[in-house]
């Protein structure tokens, strides 16, 4: 099989949820809005890639957090963005009607560079897995089939985004060496 062909087209399938949202941030976005777009959907499809039964619902809260997890690096111009990407995911759900998702989807956020595997929803745990095999390259792919990261890395390839992250995380290391990785939650 051809390595630019993915074997379950479901991983690699569109969000028009993601989609819209993405528009909507690109200016903030500019150059990197190929980029983040394609971890996002990178990230989403390796959730798919670990529960085969979610609802539609668990679907599009994982959008929605997969658009919103990293998004306060734009949009406040900061590497400490966890709280700037949750209030950004709440003001969205708030406006869309959807504030019963608020819980699942801050927690999605909070936890996704959480060391320790989080302990309750296993949708959380998924998410955090897959943000972190994506920023691995799909070395730590804890659990996750070698093919769906390669199918999802193929469709959506990085364009730069693991190097503008490592320019990111440079540059605060630098201007806060006490503090470099704020994200980073046991």
């Amino acid at each position: 099989m051809d390595d630019a062909t993915p074997t379950d087209p479901g991983l690699v399938g569109p969000s028009q949820r993601i989609e819209g949202i993405l528009a909507g941030f690109a200016p903030q976005l500019g150059r990197d809005a190929v980029a983040y777009g394609n971890h996002v959907r990178r990230v989403f499809g390796l959730v798919r890639a670990q529960g085969p039964q979610l609802t539609a619902d668990d679907l599009e809260q994982t959008a929605i957090a997969a658009v919103f997890h990293d998004l306060g690096v734009w949009t406040h111009h900061t590497f400490d963005y966890l709280e700037p990407s949750i209030a950004l995911a709440a003001g969205y759900l708030d406006a869309e009607g959807l504030a019963a998702w608020g819980p699942r989807v801050h927690t999605m956020i909070l936890e996704h560079h959480k060391l320790r595997p989080y302990r309750g929803d296993p949708v959380v745990e998924w998410f955090r897995r897959a943000d972190l095999c994506d920023l691995s390259f799909g070395l730590r792919r804890s659990g996750i089939p070698r093919a769906a990261y390669r199918d999802l890395a193929a469709a959506f390839p990085s364009a730069g985004f693991h190097r503008r992250i490592a320019q990111l995380a440079t540059t605060r290391a630098i201007t806060h060496p006490l503090r470099p990785a704020p994200m980073m939650r046991w």
